[in-house]
């Protein structure tokens, strides 16, 4: 017990030196990255296609297939439409082209059953852009659903007959559908494939009833939530071409001296132009790790403001004339987020 009581206390002594000796605080911040799709920026006219409908020699396995996976004959191509209609309704409302179109081709055809097909050939996207009049192409490659089932029982009581006590049974049924589809940008012009993307997305229904029939049955709303879910993931496609924010972590120095005490109290309140002039007073001490620190915390303080050359001066003097190491690291952070900004600049 004594050998016990002896290891807590190494470990409480070992866990306040720990807390004591951490030099640093943690903070979030937004930062904007480019967009994960590059348009050309003299591109003004756009046009969707619905490639994802079976071709007449796979029509026959594919629909066998939708029987034999709980599905519809026409699911896929409802959910292939929301998806079309949702990517159409977002570039409207992002208003980055002058004008959107649906194409209808009945040529175009994937071989079904989930498969990615191969490249449109440039011949056919540059047919397609010039009998439409658009720049480039949005293709919906393929759009499949997978559907399974999952059923277990339980007991819910009993009810009296008689002077039998009869349990009741549930049943209770959960169906997993999962949503696969693959996009792709063709740009005639350059000949380039803008952008090739699969996504996977897992809607889940729940039901219960008497019988395990009854609970496939009472899973309301299933089909509409499938739909709504391949909606969702048009819009989010059109997305693509926008910038977008992340959060990120960044740590800065809260001990060395008094003023970084107070600095670390002012940044708690939000305050971090106050922080900043506790740290500036630093730059100068006696001491070099405290003025390394100082370096350090007021390349932070440039990165907040959003001046990423300064943030970049700063952390650079704090590694190279004091070698604080945790600047070599934010060295090489700004040096990224600076190629990036130069990206956001030309998108």
């Amino acid at each position: 017990m004594k050998s016990k009581i002896n290891l807590l206390l190494i470990a409480g002594i070992s866990l306040m030196v720990y807390l004591s000796s951490c030099s640093t605080n943690m903070l979030t911040m937004s930062v904007k990255e480019p967009a994960l799709v590059d348009i050309p920026n003299d591109v003004k006219k756009v046009g969707i296609i619905n490639r994802s409908l079976p071709g007449e020699k796979t029509e026959k396995l594919d629909d066998a297939d939708k029987i034999l996976s709980l599905e519809g004959k026409d699911f896929d191509k409802n959910g292939a439409e929301r998806m079309i209609n949702g990517c159409f309704n977002e570039l409207i409302a992002m208003e980055v082209y002058d004008e959107i179109k649906i194409i209808e081709d009945s040529t175009l055809r994937s071989p079904g059953l989930g498969v990615y097909p191969a490249s449109l050939t440039w011949e056919e996207v540059e047919r397609l852009c010039n009998d439409n009049g658009v720049d480039i192409i949005y293709v919906l490659s393929f759009y499949d659903t997978d559907t399974k089932a999952e059923y277990h029982s339980s007991k819910e009581g009993s009810v009296g007959i008689g002077d039998l006590a009869v349990p009741v049974i549930k049943h209770h049924a959960t169906v997993y559908t999962n949503i696969k589809s693959g996009w792709r940008i063709y740009d005639p012009v350059n000949k380039l494939i803008l952008d090739e993307f699969i996504s996977h997305q897992s809607v889940v229904s729940k039901g219960s009833g008497i019988n395990p029939l009854k609970a496939v049955e009472a899973i309301k709303g299933r089909t509409e939530a499938v739909m709504e879910a391949s909606s969702y993931l048009g819009i989010a496609y059109a997305q693509r071409i926008l910038p977008y924010y992340i959060r990120v972590r960044r740590d800065y120095y809260v001990k060395g001296s008094n003023n970084f005490k107070i600095g670390k109290r002012r940044a708690q309140t939000g305050d971090w132009d106050g922080a900043a002039e506790m740290w500036e007073k630093e730059l100068d001490s006696p001491k070099r790790k405290v003025a390394g620190r100082a370096c350090y915390n007021m390349a932070i303080i440039n990165e907040i403001n959003g001046d990423l050359d300064a943030a970049l001066e700063w952390a650079s003097k704090s590694y190279t004339d004091y070698r604080i190491k945790k600047a070599l690291d934010y060295v090489n952070i700004l040096k990224y987020r600076i190629n990036q900004r130069a990206v956001l600049e030309q998108q």
